[in-house]
């Protein structure tokens, strides 16, 4: 067990490791036996990994940073490098696309997801009860909807919840301690320059983060200024080599991934149903493949960037219903192709994402009523971290980023709800 200070708290908060070695264990095991990792070779392996794949796979084979789809196409910044370097070290050692290789970057996402488990114990504890935490913790282990990307998904999105989730845990002890030491603003910066390396997105909390703790601690200002100035230039270092790289390589500014022109245009055009679902999954098309291949990549993109601001500024009452349309199924599910006289998994799977959603918007609204400490907090990871996808395009995996502080503050309603029920009545003399 941990013990972590905070000056207001009257005794250490003891992690409950038992709950990590649990949700640790059930992940490895259920990947193991239901053979999760052996991915089908179709497609040249491209659903092992995908993207970051087949970059690892050029990694491996001498080719550099390159080659993020089908052939040989040259240099990449499609993606940002550090979870792709995590899977060409699994392709070093045990083989490009091997089941090995996919058993051992599993059970890496297993471990970052069990860890994330600890750090909803600390928010919960810090912010609601020793109830509300332990209750979160155990069904984040538990509940078969927290695992799937740790077990299914050779993809980046249980190292970025694990980052953000401590990125929010680390905010909590600064605010606590007057203001933060060195040594937690120094692990701040950290976990934002692992963030900006693995998923750029979440990085918009970090001045919301700053501005949070210095409003909570009343620091003074410029003791506060020097520690946000150092927590800002740790963030630079960990991401200036990956810049540096990119400017020698494209001879332009790329500050953390290149890509964001093309999945504008497949989110906003004429076949766009707010989903990269059907329509234009480019990867797939031979004609594209040899347009990328011959122009680069960053004409590419730029092609498509030009034509989805040209497709935007012409049809806005589309672009709008488009947005629209994805911030429903950014809370509501996003619709997956149903599998014939299977229909209920998948309306399984979207009543218990939706429920999710709603369980955590209440919890919200619970929380800032009663002025919980950390809820506003919540709120702006709430408002921001969405925005993108829903003018961009959106899929399930883009929220579990949060879904820790939907699993909290869930919990949090449904116990305030069993208090009001136990509360006793009052009764006339």
């Amino acid at each position: 067990m941990a013990n972590i200070a905070g000056s207001e708290q009257q005794e250490p908060i003891r992690l409950p490791w038992k709950i990590f070695w649990v949700a640790f264990a059930i992940r490895v095991l259920y990947m193991t036996l239901a053979h999760t990792y052996r991915f089908r070779p179709g497609e040249d392996h491209f659903q092992f990994g995908w993207e970051a794949g087949r970059i690892a796979r050029a990694l491996v084979n001498g080719y550099g940073y390159a080659d993020p789809f089908f052939g040989h196409t040259g240099p990449t910044a499609w993606l940002p490098p550090l979870y792709t370097f995590i899977i060409a070290a699994a392709f070093k050692i045990f083989g490009v696309y091997s089941p090995m290789a996919a058993w051992s970057i599993l059970t890496l996402n297993s471990v970052f997801s069990a860890l994330t488990a600890l750090a909803i114990f600390e928010i919960a504890y810090r912010c609601f009860n020793p109830k509300v935490a332990i209750w979160s913790a155990w069904l984040w282990a538990l509940y078969p909807a927290a695992m799937q990307f740790a077990v299914r998904w050779v993809w980046e999105m249980t190292l970025t919840c694990l980052l953000f989730s401590w990125l929010i845990v680390m905010t909590l002890r600064m605010a606590e301690n007057g203001g933060g030491s060195w040594r937690q603003w120094t692990v701040f910066g950290a976990l934002g320059g692992l963030i900006a390396l693995t998923q750029p997105t979440p990085l918009m909390m970090l001045p919301v983060c700053v501005i949070w703790v210095y409003l909570k601690a009343k620091a003074r200002f410029f003791p506060a200024l020097q520690k946000a100035v150092a927590a800002t230039l740790i963030v630079i270092a960990f991401t200036m080599p990956w810049v540096v790289r990119n400017y020698r390589i494209f001879h332009t500014f790329i500050p953390m991934r290149d890509n964001f022109g093309a999945e504008n245009y497949m989110g906003n055009s004429d076949w766009s149903v707010g989903f990269p679902w059907g329509g234009l999954i480019w990867y797939g098309q031979n004609k594209l493949q040899q347009e990328y291949a011959t122009a680069g990549e960053i004409a590419f993109v730029k092609v498509r960037g030009d034509a989805a601001k040209q497709w935007i500024a012409t049809h806005r009452s589309r672009y709008f219903q488009l947005a629209a349309l994805r911030t429903y199924m950014f809370w509501a599910g996003v619709p997956q192709p149903i599998v014939p006289h299977k229909e209920y998994v998948e309306y399984g799977r979207e009543i218990n994402f939706a429920f999710g959603s709603v369980a955590g918007l209440l919890g919200l609204a619970l929380a800032l009523k009663r002025k919980i400490k950390g809820a506003w907090l919540f709120a702006a990871a709430f408002l921001l971290l969405p925005l993108p996808y829903y003018f961009v395009t959106v899929q399930a995996r883009f929220r579990h980023v949060f879904e820790p502080l939907i699993m909290i503050l869930g919990v949090y309603l449904f116990q305030s709800a069993e208090k009001r029920r136990k509360a006793p009545t009052e009764t006339m003399p």
